[in-house]
């Protein structure tokens, strides 16, 4: 088939399976974005294996899948910022670093002592507690949304946690990297640190000055869609600069656009149009993809031992350590259970350490195997988990008027 028919029947394909299957993970009681999950595991791999299918040969899809995906968390993410208020926030921000700091020491700590029974040097195991160290809020940021609740204290402070655990992952990556001869030594490191904060501090400095202004400014123009077209190339910019310039993570560019054109007095205009633009297509694909992207035929017999036990590790050394970090932070105990639970969910960070751990010779592909299904246990589990943890909207009398997030 030639290559752009191909990719047009994959794409339609895999956007009305994610629709259809949200749909019926809402009506069963569930999060929208469990059902997406779910299909995306059928299609793959494990089960389906969509993409490889006689007339998709050829087409190189999976990468093309891929990047529509990675577009998908940018919007998902800059949705994210555009939902959070910046003054909230702020006062959030002492269970944010306590949860987000404890939410980085307790994986490593804990992932280290699981790995020494199956005879992992100590040096090895803090490097798989370091894979489980990073945790993707994408997923429950939009299950917050769903539930209407990320405007909540613990949905700031859980955000908040996100980018400390973020930027704490990968300052240590590159300790750890330098410090067992695979860096480039304390001088790489303070380097990266100098250009961190220099990068970031721009990003912030940019949103805080003329991010809020610049939409209205661009409105009075006679462009076509301007504010809209403005809206996409920022996010995309802030995107690029936080992962190419700063070395943190894409997904925290973005987040950091929204925030900022959040305090625009076009803020509704804008989130009500990147709701259409990004659950529409892109945002149901990302979703799809993480199960597109997983093979558990790839764990061996031999390696359920060791996968089961950093699994188990994963999910209670994210609520463990972030709930700790809450309960400091003056929350009750059910919003600090919350706020752990909702940075179990791991992703994009995490496997980029497994990936460079491969790539290195840290780690074997069994090991890789195994993080890439803790990662997917711990995505699926957490949309169910909070969803237990939270009342419905109805019931609380609070809804807020969101549009279908990922159905």
């Amino acid at each position: 088939m030639n290559p752009t028919l191909a990719f047009l029947l994959a794409l339609g394909i895999i956007i009305l399976a994610a629709k259809t299957f949200g749909y019926l993970s809402t009506r069963l009681g569930q999060p929208a974005v469990l059902g997406e999950l779910l299909i995306g595991i059928l299609l793959g791999p494990t089960l389906l294996d969509m993409l490889h299918w006689p007339f998709f040969q050829g087409a190189h899809l999976e990468e093309v899948v891929r990047d529509l995906a990675e577009l998908g968390v940018i919007f998902l993410m800059f949705i994210a910022g555009l939902e959070v208020d910046l003054e909230t926030m702020r006062r959030s921000g002492r269970p944010a670093v306590l949860a987000g700091v404890l939410g980085v020491a307790v994986p490593i700590l804990l992932g280290a002592l699981v790995s020494l029974p199956f005879g992992f040097q100590p040096l090895d195991g803090i490097f798989i507690g370091l894979m489980m160290a990073a945790t993707s809020v994408s997923i429950s940021a939009q299950t917050m949304m769903e539930l209407g609740v990320l405007c909540s204290p613990v949905g700031m402070a859980l955000l908040g946690a996100a980018v400390v655990d973020d930027v704490l992952v990968i300052v240590l990556l590159s300790i750890f990297t330098a410090l067992t001869g695979e860096g480039g030594g304390i001088g790489h490191i303070l380097w990266m640190l100098f250009r961190m904060l220099l990068v970031m501090g721009a990003i912030v400095g940019v949103g805080m000055r003329l991010l809020p202004r610049l939409p209205v400014r661009v409105d009075r123009l006679p462009i076509s869609e301007g504010v809209m077209a403005l809206v996409v190339v920022v996010m995309l910019l802030f995107a690029w600069s936080a992962e190419a310039l700063g070395g943190v993570a894409a997904i925290t560019g973005a987040f950091l656009a929204g925030l900022f054109i959040a305090r625009s007095p076009l803020h509704h205009y804008i989130k009500e149009r990147m709701h259409i633009l990004s659950y529409s297509w892109v945002v149901p694909v990302f979703f799809v993809d993480i199960g597109l992207e997983v093979n558990a035929r790839a764990i061996s017999a031999e390696g359920l031992g060791l996968t089961g036990a950093l699994i188990l590790a994963a999910v209670v050394s994210k609520v463990v350590g972030c709930g700790i970090g809450g309960l400091l932070g003056s929350f009750s105990f059910r919003d600090a259970l919350r706020l752990g639970v909702g940075m179990t969910s791991r992703g994009e960070v995490g496997l980029i350490v497994a990936s460079i751990g491969l790539t290195t010779g840290l780690i074997g592909a069994d090991i890789f195997s195994s993080v890439v299904l803790m990662v997917l246990v711990t995505i699926l589990i957490t949309p169910i988990l909070l969803r237990r943890l939270y009342r419905p909207p109805k019931q609380r009398g609070t809804r807020r008027a969101l549009p279908e997030g990922g159905v």
